[in-house]
């Protein structure tokens, strides 16, 4: 029980056995890992390729935690880095080489605060400077962080949230030391308040920022000039008709052919308490969730171009992370993280910017900022963790095509063995905590059990079996992260000496 990421190798071993569609349309993810962090949650996740080997970076409240990632998804613990304050949460963190240098940037959203980190050799962190924020900055609650390459120099673009909302840029100096350029106030024409996507395009020898406006329901694009400084461009907020732009969260964008596409999430503040305060303008009308796209034109300028609305056949509530899974053959694949419907799902966007969906999965808890795609070989992958301070975890998922399941079911078996000094009031007790989850999780389609009656000697000391069974992918993903078994982890995990699990496919 104890060891419960060991219920999908089996699975994944028989991946080859299935015949697979090689078409874009029918890619799906399957988890390949996962692993405990130290952080109390995940709040975000990026991750690096240094010298051939590939770094996963997970940040939350009091520390961001290193691991080492296989060409097959596996994570292996490097490291674990204390946070200014010893309290984080890291925010917006972004990875990249300056000058010959690997440095990683982490916005400190409660110490308003930016952290430059020199990436070792192993992966592991050396912070080298921390850039407190001023009454010139707008470092007040950072939360997202943009790398921009000019051609004399590097800026660190800076957006945060609530308190000083604004756009700022700051130069990387070899060293990682940041050195301030240039800040925007946000006001009545930006937005600019809480902006927790960025993206830049260069086009046509200009570089273009686009970002977007948590708070005051939009988007806006920005000219970068080579020295750092920026300015306006255009602005597009949320109607209440055919723009889907309330809460704005992530931005990402593509190019495909010879066309310049911005993509932006929301999560619509239909979702929050209107009484916590934390929505400044809670009169907002709510007309749905989608996901927009946006066409470039020739200066830069954002223009709205389509819009994937969410319906019963979509996971698109409360999108928290868009990210670029791959660009191929004039269409991207991209994943949406979601918040409200704890999934992800797998779109298109085709040349002509139209964005379709492909396939989801429902991961069993919801992701806020932590959904990061990386790319090993010839093979895609996303990495996921979730703002839940009960689960503290993170996944590893590899985009592969979907396996057909028609007319099969999934056997969980876990097999236990108790510790010698649990008493039988123990065992019982954990027993029927086991045979509740089926109450508590109704995604498990049947469960029985029983104890070990073999006489072969070849039980390795294991005395009780708990058959589980699921109708599909998304039952096991959500048993697996369930709140009710989280719990039951923790309450038993302590009698446990040992536990084997295995998954297998069979006919209904």
């Amino acid at each position: 029980m104890n060891n419960i990421k060991f219920s999908i190798l089996l699975s994944l071993l028989l991946l080859s056995q299935f015949s697979f569609s090689q078409s874009t349309d029918e890619l799906m993810p399957y988890m390949q890992d996962f692993k405990s962090i130290s952080a109390n949650n995940t709040v975000t996740i990026t991750s690096y390729e240094k010298g051939g080997a590939h770094y996963v970076y997970v940040g939350g409240f009091k520390g961001v935690d290193v691991f080492s990632m296989d060409s097959e998804g596996k994570l292996t613990p490097v490291s674990t880095q204390e946070l200014y304050k010893e309290e984080g949460p890291a925010r917006g963190m972004v990875a990249d080489n300056i000058n010959g240098t690997d440095f990683l940037f982490v916005a400190n959203k409660h110490g308003n605060a930016i952290e430059t980190f020199k990436i070792l050799e192993d992966g592991s962190l050396d912070r080298m400077y921390l850039t407190m924020d001023t009454d010139e900055t707008h470092l007040g609650i950072a939360i997202t962080l943009q790398v921009v390459h000019m051609d004399a120099a590097s800026y660190l673009f800076i957006g945060g949230l609530e308190e000083t909302p604004g756009l700022s840029s700051f130069k990387i100096e070899n060293d990682g030391k940041l050195t301030h350029v240039q800040s925007m106030k946000d006001d009545d024409k930006i937005f600019t308040d809480g902006i927790i996507g960025m993206f830049t395009h260069k086009i046509n020898g200009k570089t273009y920022l686009y970002t977007g406006g948590f708070q005051d329901n939009g988007v806006s694009s920005f000219e970068v000039k080579d020295n750092g400084t920026f300015k306006n461009i255009n602005n597009i907020g949320d109607n209440t008709t055919d723009r889907y732009l309330t809460g704005a969260y992530p931005v990402t964008g593509v190019k495909l052919g010879e066309n310049y596409y911005i993509i932006v999430g929301h999560r619509h503040h239909k979702y929050y308490d209107k009484s916590s305060g934390f929505i400044k303008n809670p009169d907002f009308v709510y007309h749905g969730d989608g996901v927009s796209v946006f066409k470039i034109d020739k200066k830069g300028a954002l223009v709205p171009h389509y819009v994937l609305k969410d319906d019963e056949n979509t996971k698109l509530q409360g999108q928290t992370r868009i990210e670029i899974v791959s660009v191929k053959d004039n269409e991207a694949v991209l994943a949406v993280g979601t918040r409200d419907d704890a999934s992800i799902q797998l779109v298109k966007l085709d040349v002509n910017g139209i964005l379709s969906p492909i396939n989801y999965l429902e991961t069993g808890f919801s992701i806020y900022y932590g959904l990061r795609s990386h790319k090993i070989g010839d093979s895609n992958f996303l990495i996921a963790g979730s703002n839940r301070f009960d689960l503290r975890k993170v996944a590893t998922y590899r985009i592969l095509p979907k396996i057909d399941r028609k007319g099969k079911v999934l056997r969980h078996i876990v097999n236990l063995k108790y510790k010698e000094g649990a008493t039988e009031e123990q065992v019982n007790e954990a027993v029927q905590a086991f045979l509740n989850l089926k109450n508590e999780i109704p995604e498990i389609e049947h469960i029985e059990w029983g104890v070990n009656d073999s006489k072969e000697g070849a039980s390795k000391g294991l005395t009780h079996v708990f058959n589980l069974t699921f109708k599909d992918d998304h039952g096991r993903e959500i048993y697996l992260f369930h709140e009710a078994h989280i719990r039951l982890v923790g309450k038993i995990g302590p009698i446990i000496a040992d536990v084997l699990v295995m998954d297998y496919w069979t006919e209904k």
